[in-house]
Parts: C-alpha cells; sequence; structure tokens
C-alpha cells in the first residue's frame, strides 16, 4: 500500500506571539491530548491553495523546499533494498529491517475531510489501522454513519485494519481520505465533519520562535599592525657621530 506524501500537503504554521495566547493553545492542546489519547491539530487547506503549490512547484526553476520527503525515503530505502538484495542473506536482511524499524518511533497521519478539513494524528509505528479508525470513530461528529477510508493514487479502499503502520507503508507518514459509507440514493448529511470541541483546535500548532542568543560573547577589538615603515612621531633616527671611528 503507498499512501501519499505528507510534503504534497503544505499548511499554514501559526506563531503565538502573545504570551496568553501560547498559553491558551498549550492548555487547549494537552485537553485533546488527554481527551483522545494522542497528539492532535486540524487545519484546513483549500483546493485553490493545493493547486497553486502545485503550479509553482512545476514552474519554478529550482525548487523551493529542499526538505527530505516521504517519497525521497521510500525511493531510497527501495534502491537500497535492489542493490544489497543479491549481496546479503536473507538473514542478514531482515536483521538490518529490523534495526531500521527500531529506529523509527512515530508516524504522523494526515485524514483529509471532504470539507477541506485535515486532521493530524501522531502515532507509533506498531500500531494497527485499527488504531486510527477507533481515533476517527471518537473526533467525527457523526460516529453513527458508516464511514471508510482510502488512499488515493489510485484510489484504494483500506480493508486491512489488523496491518500496523510501518507495514502499511504509513510511515514516516501518510496521508488518507475519509468518506461516508451510505447507500446509493441516501444523500450525504450536511455540517462538519469534525466535532466542535475538535474544529476548536483548527489553527492551535505554536512554532517556536528564535529568540537572539544573548549569551554570544561580544566581538574582540580588532586591533591593526602598525607597518614597520612607519614609525612614531617621537623617535628620532640614530645618526653616527663624526668622531667616532669605527
Amino acid at each position: 500500500m503507498v499512501a501519499d506524501s505528507l510534503p504534497a500537503l503544505k499548511r499554514r504554521r501559526f506563531s503565538v506571539a502573545d504570551p496568553m495566547d501560547a498559553i491558551f493553545a498549550t492548555e487547549k492542546l494537552a485537553a485533546a491530548k488527554q481527551n483522545y489519547g494522542r497528539e492532535i491539530c486540524v487545519f484546513e487547506t483549500t483546493p485553490a491553495t493545493i493547486s497553486q503549490t502545485s503550479n509553482n512547484a512545476s514552474d519554478s526553476e529550482e525548487p523551493d523546499d529542499l526538505e527530505f520527503t516521504t517519497e525521497d525515503y521510500y525511493r531510497i530505502l527501495a534502491t537500497k533494498k535492489k542493490e544489497d538484495k543479491y549481496l546479503k542473506t536473507k538473514k542478514i536482511r531482515d536483521a538490518e529491517a529490523a534495526a531500521s524499524r527500531s529506529r523509527i518511533t512515530k508516524a504522523v497521519v494526515r485524514v483529509r475531510f471532504p470539507d477541506n478539513h485535515t486532521l493530524e494524528a501522531t502515532f507509533h509505528p506498531s500500531e494497527t489501522l485499527q488504531s486510527l479508525v477507533d481515533l476517527l470513530v471518537k473526533v467525527v461528529a457523526r460516529p453513527d454513519l458508516p464511514f471508510y477510508i482510502y488512499t488515493t493514487p489510485p484510489k484504494k479502499q483500506i480493508k486491512d485494519l489488523s496491518q500496523d503502520l510501518y507495514s502499511a507503508g504509513f510511515v514516516p507518514g501518510a496521508i488518507v481520505y475519509y468518506s461516508y459509507d451510505l447507500p446509493k440514493g441516501v444523500e450525504t448529511p450536511q455540517g462538519a465533519y469534525l466535532k466542535e470541541d475538535v474544529m476548536s483546535l483548527k489553527g492551535l500548532e505554536l512554532v517556536p520562535v528564535q529568540k537572539p542568543d544573548s549569551d554570544q560573547p561580544a566581538p574582540e577589538p580588532v586591533v591593526a599592525a602598525v607597518p614597520a615603515s612607519q614609525k612614531p612621531a617621537g623617535e628620532k633616527k640614530m645618526v653616527k657621530p663624526k668622531w667616532l671611528k669605527m
């Protein structure tokens, strides 16, 4: 299963300048983590923003974002596996895969809803896809309605919920899509997909503001060296007396 890469969805980050706002946001996010059992946040991305980001990336001569993306991770991983496949035994490859897996401790999953809101949640790679579905049941406004999640492209419904996030290709992160699973002819309910208290988290992601480092020592004064040819005005040139015979 191949999931969308996270860098494909660029969101606006909000930095909180007012200390009171920072305290409010911190308490709000902490309460949500305690209520839902994991770190979550909500943001909105309009289709126009996604399209504009894609066009800008294709038109620019040099890439603006040089981050190591999820696609780069899997491409390098696949290339390495292909190169090492015929040089190492299965036992060695399994041991290296287990060691690589143990170093990854977080999977960030973004669930995009039809109303252009996105829920971001943090999981451990060993958790199953059922954990993601259980979280969605808690945060959606209509948990009584059947739904399913899928990845794209191509559109593929996620059915095996016993699979862990690492095996599903959701590490280090992925984007999945949410949809109601209603019978044909039944209208889709109007309104927000997420609960009101979850929607209140929208835009509450804090970004640390870098402060100037006051501990840096002051630059030492630069002393210009006086050339040997330039002598002080008070210094007289030594002249040999006429009476002195060498």
